[in-house]
């Protein structure tokens, strides 16, 4: 993303890139991936919580979004006229292309996935019920809280149009919603799971 022109626009917002849920997700992903040694196996187990319902709801949102209703996740390309609009000042949307968009918003959830059924074991009920939906409202309330912190200091922007185009009330029942849909992804996931 370093060498594209909204990267400029991104690191001069307060937040940065951290204020992207796909950043976000990249860390305890990446976290995943490098405890993965026999030694620090219980240490990843625990990681793996937070780190596939947050890829799933990443993936989900994202092309759903993307393929549905592009103008609530493509943000402004502030630097360039739109084509085909009334005005050649008005902004074009910018689109990743399409190796980044991939490796950012498809490949963490379908490796973590993967990984899951092929080297993990089913979660216990006690895991599913109590510790799974903990940690992820604690990250939903974490993630909410940063987001409208950093909006409040670039003039109401969120770093999605779905967020900036939507009032507090909508925003909260938003963040609630993608903390259920990680809950409901693990459950499901885990259900499916074969090994136990």
């Amino acid at each position: 993303i370093g060498n594209l022109r909204i990267d400029a626009i991104i690191q001069n917002q307060y937040g940065g890139h951290s204020q992207y849920l796909t950043i976000q997700g990249c860390y305890p992903t990446t976290n995943n991936v490098l405890t993965s040694v026999v030694v620090l196996r219980p240490l990843r187990r625990y990681l793996f919580v937070t780190a596939m319902p947050l890829a799933v709801v990443i993936t989900s949102i994202y092309w759903t979004l993307l393929l549905l209703f592009p103008h609530l996740i493509v943000a402004q390309d502030f630097g360039t006229p739109g084509e085909g609009s009334s005005s050649s000042e008005a902004p074009a949307p910018f689109y990743l292309p399409l190796s980044i968009d991939l490796a950012l918003h498809a490949c963490p959830a379908i490796s973590l996935v993967i990984d899951f059924f092929i080297f993990e074991r089913k979660y216990t009920k006690t895991e599913v019920n109590v510790a799974v939906p903990a940690i992820v409202v604690a990250y939903a309330v974490f993630y909410g809280s940063w987001v409208e912190f950093c909006s409040s200091k670039n003039n109401g922007v969120f770093p999605y149009p779905f967020l900036t185009q939507s009032p507090l009330p909508g925003r909260v029942l938003i963040y609630a919603g993608s903390a259920v849909l990680a809950t409901v992804s693990f459950r499901l996931l885990n259900k499916l799971h074969p090994r136990t």
